[in-house]
């Protein structure tokens, strides 16, 4: 049987490979990565948000060939259901998927004003007003999660697709020294002191090449 692989690109810039990683990981599911190189020009266009179609991350498993990270997601609850990827009731399930069907295809300016970059640390960042609102947007949809689950996860005890897809924008918020309340600067914390998060991030600094478009502060 072949190996189960996720093909990645940079851990220190893809937001939408650590989602991919993040849910692999979350699932259970034991596989290998295969990460492209920086200067490939297919994971330079995913990083820089030149594409409109995303072809990284991609899950290759039993026959599945399986590349949008939502759709990612919803294979691997399929695949692996005790490992609440989604929650367990359905009121909260419906909005597990809307929360992240939103970052899914929605905050363009967050994602364009304020890259992600493991590396980087820009204390005093200049927020634009539209990239201001994404960020309100953001914290609301964190808010009113963890005011109805407890945490300290989105939903609750339990790591769940949502936590996966917004851990890029933690890191954002920590790389451009976003200021949050309380409650959601602990959610922060507790997401970035996740094994998983900080075995990405080891990785991701210990990366040789630089992206010099997503260097420059602005």
């Amino acid at each position: 049987m072949a190996k189960t692989t996720l093909t990645i690109s940079s851990k220190n810039y893809s937001s939408w490979s650590l989602r991919g990683w993040l849910l692999a990981k979350f699932s259970g599911l034991d596989f290998e990565e295969i990460v492209t190189a920086p200067d490939d020009p297919s994971a330079r266009a995913e990083i820089l948000l030149l594409s409109s179609s995303i072809l990284v991350p991609c899950l290759r498993h039993e026959g599945a060939t399986v590349w949008d990270t939502l759709a990612i997601a919803e294979y691997l609850n399929e695949i692996c259901p005790g490992a609440g990827l989604l929650p367990a009731d359905r009121v909260q399930r419906a909005h597990c998927r809307s929360i992240c069907g939103e970052i899914h295809s929605g905050f363009t300016t967050l994602r364009a004003s304020l890259p992600v970059n493991l590396k980087g640390h820009f204390p005093g960042f200049k927020i634009w007003s539209r990239a201001q609102a994404d960020i309100d947007r953001v914290c609301t949809i964190w808010r009113e999660c963890l005011a109805k689950s407890g945490g300290p996860f989105l939903f609750g005890a339990q790591r769940t697709m949502a936590d996966a897809m917004y851990a890029p924008v933690v890191t954002r918020f920590m790389t451009y020294d976003v200021r949050l309340e309380p409650k959601l600067a602990a959610y922060a914390r507790t997401i970035m002191a996740m094994p998983e998060m900080k075995e990405w991030i080891d990785a991701a600094l210990a990366e040789p090449a630089d992206i010099e478009e997503l260097e420059v502060e602005y």
